[in-house]
């Protein structure tokens, strides 16, 4: 018997609950500042045969990546009550080789017997990004040329078989970082969220039954199925085309595009990257699923705020990139910059699409980099590794101006306090601020970037993989681009993706990019979103 509208709305929300507590358990427990204050993990729970039952508003581009390519590691695992697998492989299920994945299967009490467990009913994971996963430069977001160069690479494996730990992987894994200590907490971290996880998912399974659950979960994807198409009906049939730019590759390669034929039928989407450049030498490719998740998310955004988080809401919506293309990149090409930088810039391409469709509704592009900053120390004297990616401006829309300073779109993380930041490595905060005057001009501006000021306490090795450093992100409507961003180290400027050493008292500056404006400026009306600092 289907589910009445509160039966199920109670339902959608019970399962979402538990990814909420898997993540309060990981930030809780979590060691390092990453995923304790930049909140850089995603936790979901899935059925039986991978398919995306729930999510809690954590990292789009985890958790649609995740979306996309778990029926096929369910498929390629054996598994048995008590099994958590771990893995990062770009090329089996991961993204890139920092974000490490913990998976964990539900079987029922019925299920459990003597050699012969059955299947999983559901499965609960969570992502969490490692600031070091064993690459050359500290911070494991080098500025590398093929996969092997990025870090150590876990294919699916069992971190526990069957409720017993396997000690020695977890040793070899922690033993590539350069801190094992911090290493080994996490990743005990990630265990005890999954562990809540399968707690709170197995009561709700053991409430409903095992029938009336997946009873539950089909009305769940058929709801979202029905919303999702309602959402796509309006937007006109027919076919848009929009490509975009990256700067680089950090290799030598400039100006690799992103091309997008969308195609409106009905109520389902089609989008075909026909014309994206091939994978490059350089860091900047990724994995189908990573493309998946940026446009996934794109039309989520044009869904009602209480639209499931499963796979029937994306069920309308199909996608293709040639296989060895920038968005489909073939093993071993280096994936690092993908998931953070490529992912960003498909999203200003499906939003460019879908501008076309819908003028009324599509902001400009925001500042369109994750602004990756990596730096730390290998000397065993004190070894140390840090992470952050920085905000920076959102693109304005018909409906408002963009907000300065914020992350946009694939990321959803926070910065780093600046006291935790001081008091944790050797460095200090110089500067912190709204870069005013960068946001893109328009009758609504476009978001202001942000400047950060580091001075270095020691020797490190810093690296920087940003976008928009030279081909700024667009307006709208008439409305101007936003400033690009510039990188500096005493007040040199650098590239836009580069790995280099610093000393004692050196100072690095980031300054990202400003949002696009939208609709044409209008001069002499005074803006109080964009005035000067007194």
């Amino acid at each position: 018997m289907a589910l009445d509208p509160i039966e199920l709305g109670l339902f959608a929300s019970r399962l979402a609950a538990v990814c909420e507590e898997m993540g309060v358990r990981l930030r809780n427990a979590a060691f390092s500042t990453n995923i304790r204050d930049r909140l850089d993990f995603s936790c979901a729970v899935f059925d039986g045969q991978g398919g995306l039952c729930a999510q809690a508003a954590h990292i789009p581009v985890h958790l649609g990546s995740m979306a996309h390519a778990m029926s096929s590691i369910v498929a390629s695992v054996d598994w048995a009550p008590g099994d958590m697998v771990v893995l990062n492989d770009p090329y089996l299920g991961g993204t890139h080789l920092p974000d490490v994945t913990l998976i964990a299967p539900l079987f029922t009490s019925g299920d459990a017997g003597p050699g012969n467990p059955g299947a999983p009913i559901a499965f609960v994971a969570n992502r969490a990004h490692h600031a070091d996963i064993g690459a050359a430069t500290p911070g494991s977001m080098p500025v590398s040329r093929c996969l092997d160069e990025e870090g150590l690479v876990i294919a699916p494996t069992h971190l526990i078989r069957a409720g017993a730990p396997v000690p020695e992987l977890l040793d070899a894994i922690v033993g590539a970082t350069r801190d094992p200590d911090q290493a080994r907490g996490d990743f005990l971290a990630q265990a005890g969220a999954n562990r809540a996880g399968l707690e709170r998912l197995g009561r709700l399974v053991e409430t409903l039954g095992p029938g009336r659950y997946a009873a539950a979960l089909a009305d769940l994807n058929a709801y979202g199925e029905r919303l999702a198409r309602a959402s796509l009906a309006s937007i006109p049939d027919g076919v848009y085309d929009f490509e975009d730019w990256l700067d680089d590759d950090g290799q030598g390669t400039l100006d690799i595009p992103i091309r997008l034929r969308m195609e409106v039928s009905g109520s389902g989407v089609h989008l075909d990257f026909w014309g994206t450049a091939p994978q490059v030498p350089g860091n900047i490719n990724c994995p189908l699923s990573v493309a998946a998740a940026a446009a996934l998310y794109c039309f989520r955004c044009l869904m009602p705020p209480q639209t499931p988080a499963c796979a029937g809401t994306f069920r309308p919506i199909t996608l293709e990139a040639p296989l060895g293309s920038l968005l489909n990149a073939r093993r071993p090409a280096a994936v690092a910059a993908g998931n953070v930088e490529t992912s960003t810039r498909v999203v200003d391409v499906v939003l460019g699409a879908l501008a076309q469709a819908l003028p009324d509704r599509i902001p400009a592009a925001s500042h369109g980099s994750m602004n990756n900053l990596a730096m730390g120390s290998s000397d065993p004297a004190r070894p140390w590794d840090y992470y952050e990616t920085i905000g920076g401006g959102m693109g304005a829309g018909p409906s408002g101006g963009g907000w300065s300073g914020v992350q946009t779109h694939m990321t959803n993380t926070l910065n780093t306090p600046i006291e935790v930041l001081e008091s944790r490595y050797p460095v200090r905060v110089t500067r912190y601020a709204l870069r005013y005057g960068s946001g893109g001009r328009g009758a609504r501006p476009g978001g202001d970037g942000l400047v950060r000021e580091i001075e270095l306490l020691g020797p490190a090795q810093v690296t920087l993989l940003t976008e928009r450093r030279r081909l700024a992100p667009w307006g709208l409507a008439g409305g101007e681009a936003g400033a690009p961003g510039s990188n500096r180290l005493n007040g040199v400027a650098l590239p836009g993706k580069v790995s280099l050493p610093v000393q004692t008292g050196d100072r690095l500056t980031v300054e990202t990019p400003g949002g696009g404006g939208w609709g044409p400026p209008t001069d002499g009306v005074r803006d109080p979103n964009r005035e000067e600092q007194a």
